[in-house]
């Protein structure tokens, strides 16, 4: 045979082997029991749970359901602005949900960013906005909503692409925020105003200790200079101004990714063990802490064949993870984006 035809052969063997890498990806990790719960989901950004066991999570295009055993049900269809990566982010239930049905969701719309509280029963309704117009752009959006062992909800934002509003207390922008549950300013906060941290670029995690109760927050750098946070109130986290190795005047981080790109978003604690979702990373990064909680003994790479993972939960024993390789970055594979549960113990 010909080198020509040689070639093309070679050229068409990679071709296919490609196509089926992508359309027949495997799950795989010793040592973790794995179930894919859903499929077919367009960029699922944020999971959280009802009292009852039902899964309930976002779409970035709008969309807000409730898994419960394989069936999916949507509950909402909000109008959401989704230029890239803005849109319907995060989710949280009221830790008083079997009291009240609220659950609470952080979308943008055309003019900002917007934190709202709805009523679940049979669907996602009456809706009361209860933080407006946080800044937002096509980048750095923030977004993840979460409840803290105090009973407030925390909220990130991103500088949306203003570096210098992450500095000036007065903006919502590239912050850590804190509220009441019905959205009133908490007479704790540091500056008066919803502000609980600041000099943050693009926070999207956020996780308590499940012992000592204190937060932890995943923020995206510039290039690299992906920073694992230990948050206390009122601190100063340094962006625009520093990145990583701070002067005393900003607060430190746990962690900072110098050496390569993990683009963190969700976190979640199991144990002493921090689980970070890497998106550009293309991981779930296991972080092995000592016992002071602060001082990190070692990390490990897992689920490196996944793509884009952009949340990463704990619900009774289990890590639940999000794919996000259909949010424009990311190569989708056959039946993406999915719902991942892994069985820990």
């Amino acid at each position: 045979m010909k080198k020509a035809n040689w070639f093309y052969v070679l050229v068409g063997i990679f071709i296919l082997l490609g196509f089926f890498y992508l359309t027949n990806p495997k799950i795989e990790q010793n040592g973790f029991e794995i179930e894919i719960l859903a499929e077919n989901l367009d960029t699922p950004w944020a999971i959280d749970f009802l009292p009852d066991g039902r899964m309930i999570f976002t779409e970035r295009n709008g969309r807000v359901s409730i898994l419960e055993n394989e069936d999916i049900k949507v509950v909402a269809k909000i109008n959401v602005s989704e230029v890239s990566e803005s849109g319907l982010l995060g989710i949280t239930v009221d830790p008083d949900f079997n009291k009240n049905n609220f659950v609470y969701v952080y979308y943008t719309h055309q003019n900002g960013n917007r934190v709202s509280k709805y009523v679940l029963d049979e669907k996602l309704e009456n809706e009361r906005i209860l933080l407006d117009n946080i800044p937002n752009a096509r980048f750095h959006d923030g977004g993840r909503l979460k409840f803290g062992p105090d009973g407030k909800l925390y909220i990130t934002t991103g500088d949306a692409t203003v570096p210098s509003s992450a500095q000036d207390v007065n903006s919502l922008a590239g912050k850590i925020l804190r509220m009441s549950k019905d959205g009133s300013i908490p007479t704790d906060n540091p500056f008066g105003n919803y502000v609980y941290s600041y000099g943050h670029r693009n926070p999207q995690g956020l996780a308590w200790h499940p012992l000592s109760k204190e937060l932890y927050a995943s923020e995206h750098g510039p290039t690299r200079n992906d920073e694992i946070n230990f948050i206390s109130k009122g601190e100063n986290y340094g962006w625009p101004i520093e990145e990583c190795d701070k002067t005393a005047e900003y607060a430190k981080p746990l962690r900072c990714y110098a050496e390569f790109t993990l683009a963190p978003s969700g976190i979640a604690f199991y144990n002493n063990d921090l689980y970070v979702a890497g998106l550009r990373g293309t991981q779930l990064r296991k972080i092995v802490l000592d016992k002071d909680h602060k001082t990190i003994l070692y990390e490990e790479e897992l689920f490196s064949d996944l793509g884009r993972v952009r949340e990463v939960v704990e619900h009774d024993g289990y890590l639940y993870i999000a794919t996000s390789n259909k949010d424009g970055r990311g190569i989708p594979r056959a039946n993406d984006d999915k719902i991942i549960r892994i069985k820990l113990d």
